[in-house]
C-alpha cells in the first residue's frame, strides 16, 4: 500500500538510548566508547540522529541504584532530567522522555523538574513513571526493603494525581505581564491544591507556570496487573516487552479495553510501544555475523549473576548448560518486576533454552524482542505487528550505538516512509502533538470560572 492510499494511522517510534547500546557486550566492540555513559555530546549526537529520522522521541531509563555488576557493562548514569535539559538545546523537535521513580521521589520536586524540562524544551518533555523494585534501591533511602508491590502502585497513582494537580495549579493565562498596569501575575488564577491523601499532603501551588503541554507526556512501563491498571488510568504511552505476536496482541487488546472500560478514556489516547532490538545488516549473513560477534563477547559469569537476581535464586542454582530449575518462585512470590520475571521464565520454558542460551537471548534486550535481518526484513517485522493489532509503534533499542541508531534511521525509516507507515516531516512542535494527543484541560479552570460566576451573581 502506498503513502497516498494508506489510512491515516501511522507508527510512533521512540529511540531508547543506553550508553554504547542495549547489547551488554556492545562496549567491547572496537567502535565503542566505553566512557560514553557520561559523555553529554554522545547523547546530543544520538538525539540529533533520531531527530533526523523524524522519530517521535528519545528515552532514557533510570534507577536510583547502581544497577548490576560493574564488570559487565558501562555502569553509572547521568541524572536523566539534567541530561534532557542539555539535549533540549541541541535539538528542535524530538520528544525527550526520562524515567523517574514514584517510590523514591516527592511529587512537588518531580512535578517541578518535569515542568522545567517542558519549558526549556518548548513542550517536548515526557515522564516514564516507575515504582522501582529491589531492596538495593530501598537501602539508598534509609529503608531495609522495598514496599510491597501493591503499595508501590497505590502510591504511584496518588503521586501522578498530585503532580497533575500541581501542573494545573496555574491557569494558562495566569501571567498577563501587564506593564502598563504593573501587574505581572493574576493571583486569582494561581491556586493552592490542598491535596491530602494516604501517601501525600501537598498544599501547592507549583512554583513554575503551567507547562507548555499542560501536562508532560505520561509513559508507563509495567505490565503486571497493577501496572496495567495504572496505565489504563493515567498513561499516554506504554513501553512494553513481548517475544511473540500473539502475546503482544493479547496485551494490546487487554490494555485498550481497560482504558475504555475501567478508566473511561478513549483507547486511542494510549499508545502501546513494544520494545524491539534491531540487529541490522546489508544482508542476512551480515546481520547474523554482528549478532554472533556480540554474543561471543558476553561474559556469562556476569550475566548469570544478573539472571539469578531477576529470578530470585542463587547463581549456583543456574548451571550454564542446563535448563532453568523447575522449582523457581511463583509470580505471586515476586515483589518487583513481575511482568519481566514472567516473560523470561516463559521464554526459557517455551523454547527449552539452557541458561547459557537464555543469557544469549537476553543479552541484547533483557527480554525485549531481538530481530536480526536486513532493513527490509526489519521493516516487515515492524509492519506485521503494527498492522496485526499488536502495537501503535515501537520502542527502538539499538544493540550498538551510535551505529545501530544510524542504520535504523538511514536504512529502515525510509522504507517505512515509502510504505506510508511513518511521517516524512514533523507536523507539530510538542511531544503530545507527535503522539497525536490532545493538550489536557486544566482541571481547576472550570471550577474557577464557576466560582467567579457565583460571586458575580451575588451582586
Amino acid at each position: 500500500m502506498t503513502a497516498t492510499t494508506r489510512p491515516y494511522r501511522q507508527l510512533h517510534l521512540n529511540a531508547f538510548l543506553m550508553s554504547t547500546g542495549h547489547h551488554e557486550a556492545s562496549w567491547r566492540l572496537p567502535e565503542s566508547d566505553p566512557h560514553s555513559n557520561t559523555n553529554v555530546e554522545h547523547y546530543r549526537q544520538l538525539a540529533r540522529t533520531a531527530e533526523r529520522g523524524k522519530l517521535d522521541s528519545i528515552f532514557f531509563a533510570d534507577s536510583p541504584v547502581l544497577f548490576g555488576e560493574v564488570g559487565r557493562r558501562p555502569a553509572g548514569k547521568l541524572e536523566p532530567t539534567v541530561l534532557l535539559t542539555a539535549i533540549a538545546g541541541a535539538t528542535e523537535r524530538i520528544g525527550l522522555i526520562a524515567t523517574a521513580s514514584t517510590t523514591y521521589n516527592d511529587p512537588f520536586n518531580l512535578a517541578r523538574r518535569f515542568a522545567s524540562v517542558d519549558w526549556v524544551s518548548g513542550g517536548r518533555a515526557g515522564w516514564n513513571v516507575v515504582t522501582t523494585a529491589g531492596p538495593d534501591a530501598a537501602r539508598n533511602f534509609g529503608v531495609d526493603d522495598q514496599p510491597a508491590h501493591a503499595t508501590r502502585y497505590e502510591r504511584a497513582a496518588e503521586f501522578i494525581e498530585v503532580a497533575q494537580k500541581l501542573w494545573d495549579s496555574w491557569q494558562d493565562d495566569a501571567v498577563p505581564a501587564d506593564k502598563a498596569e504593573g501587574v505581572w501575575g493574576d493571583a486569582e488564577k494561581i491556586r493552592v491544591i490542598d491535596h491530602e491523601g494516604k501517601h501525600f499532603k501537598v498544599r501547592g501551588p507549583l512554583n513554575v507556570p503551567r507547562p507548555p503541554q499542560g501536562h508532560p507526556l505520561i509513559v508507563q512501563a509495567g505490565s503486571s496487573e497493577d501496572g496495567k491498571k495504572l496505565a489504563a488510568r493515567y498513561a499516554d504511552a506504554v513501553f512494553t516487552a513481548h517475544q511473540t505476536l500473539a502475546d503482544a496482541q493479547e496485551f494490546y487488546r487487554d490494555l485498550k479495553a481497560r482504558t475504555a472500560a475501567a478508566a473511561g478514556r478513549d483507547p486511542e489516547a494510549i499508545k502501546i510501544l513494544p520494545g524491539i532490538v534491531p540487529v541490522i545488516g546489508a544482508t542476512e549473513e551480515e546481520s547474523l555475523e554482528l549478532e554472533r560477534e556480540l554474543d561471543r563477547l558476553i561474559k556469562p559469569e556476569y550475566a548469570r549473576i544478573q539472571l539469578a537476581k531477576t529470578l530470585r535464586v542463587a547463581p549456583e542454582d543456574l548451571p550454564l548448560d542446563r535448563q532453568l530449575p523447575e522449582d523457581l518462585p511463583g509470580e505471586d512470590e515476586i515483589e518487583g518486576a513481575k511482568s519481566r520475571y514472567t516473560l523470561i521464565v516463559q521464554l526459557a520454558r517455551r523454547e527449552q533454552l539452557t541458561v547459557r542460551q537464555l543469557i544469549g537471548r537476553l543479552g541484547g534486550g533483557r527480554g525485549h524482542r531481538t530481530f536480526t535481518g536486513t532493513p527490509i526484513q526489519v521493516a516487515d517485522a515492524i509492519q506485521e505487528w503494527f498492522d496485526g493489532g499488536a502495537a501503535d509503534g515501537f520502542n527502538i533499542m539499538p544493540p550498538v550505538l551510535p551505529s545501530g541508531l544510524e542504520a535504523f534511521v538511514d536504512q529502515v525509516v525510509p522504507i517505512l516512509q515509502e510504505r506510508g507507515l511513518f511521517r516524512t516531516e514533523y507536523s507539530g512542535a510538542t511531544l503530545r502533538e507527535h503522539y497525536g494527543l490532545a493538550r489536557p484541560e486544566n482541571r481547576f479552570a472550570g471550577a474557577a470560572a464557576a466560582e467567579l460566576a457565583s460571586i458575580g451573581g451575588a451582586f
